[in-house]
């Protein structure tokens, strides 16, 4: 696969011998709080059906919450869902993987799920949420940052992460250069999020 690295706000393109495209591999990091019925679980429901009608193969935290929703639109479209779970958390809160997930990958820790869901993906895309989803987007940034992971697609969405950053760039602008600024990038809703990594194939 050769990569480029965009400007912010640019698509992604996976190409390869003969200018095909590949199936991407897409890891969705979200928040565990939303519900169906409420917007935010509507959002990820969505985001999971488009990734998945563009051909990609969907990898979620395979629990509730935004992780359901996405994996519930990409399954209900026909897409193939990772679900990453781990004994630590099922412990934590005593859930099995969600009905959607096609493909389970049980880790014993919540480390080594963290070390599957990013390394197992060719692209991430953060949805609003908590501390659990603030670790999985800083990992994969540092990750790529001192170049343990290859340069890839990582997409914020929403205004909140991108408040987040930007008092985090205002406050401690010293410790985080433009290069390392440039390896994230901020969507403004989910679906844009998804065109970023390209059109659709065929």
């Amino acid at each position: 696969m050769q990569e480029a690295a965009p400007r912010l706000g640019e698509p992604f393109l996976f190409y390869a011998k003969g200018d095909c495209e590949l199936q991407v591999k897409v890891s969705v990091f979200g928040g565990s709080q939303p519900r169906e019925g409420s917007k935010p679980y509507a959002d990820a429901r969505a985001l999971g059906e488009v990734l998945a009608r563009r051909g990609h193969t969907v990898l979620t935290g395979g629990y509730m919450g935004t992780m359901e929703a996405v994996s519930r639109g990409a399954a209900e479209a026909g897409g193939h869902v990772i679900g990453v779970t781990c004994d630590e958390i099922g412990r934590y809160h005593g859930r099995s993987a969600n009905p959607w997930v096609r493909e389970e990958r049980r880790c014993p820790t919540l480390l080594e799920r963290l070390r599957v869901l990013i390394e197992g993906s060719d692209a991430a895309i953060a949805l609003p949420g908590g501390p659990g989803t603030l670790a999985e987007i800083a990992l994969t940034w540092n990750l790529m940052i001192v170049g343990s992971l290859a340069s890839r697609p990582l997409v914020l969405v929403g205004d909140g992460w991108q408040r987040v950053w930007s008092e985090f760039y205002a406050q401690l602008s010293d410790y985080s250069p433009p290069a390392q600024r440039g390896l994230i990038t901020f969507a403004g809703t989910a679906p844009e999020a998804a065109d970023m990594l390209g059109p659709s194939r065929g």
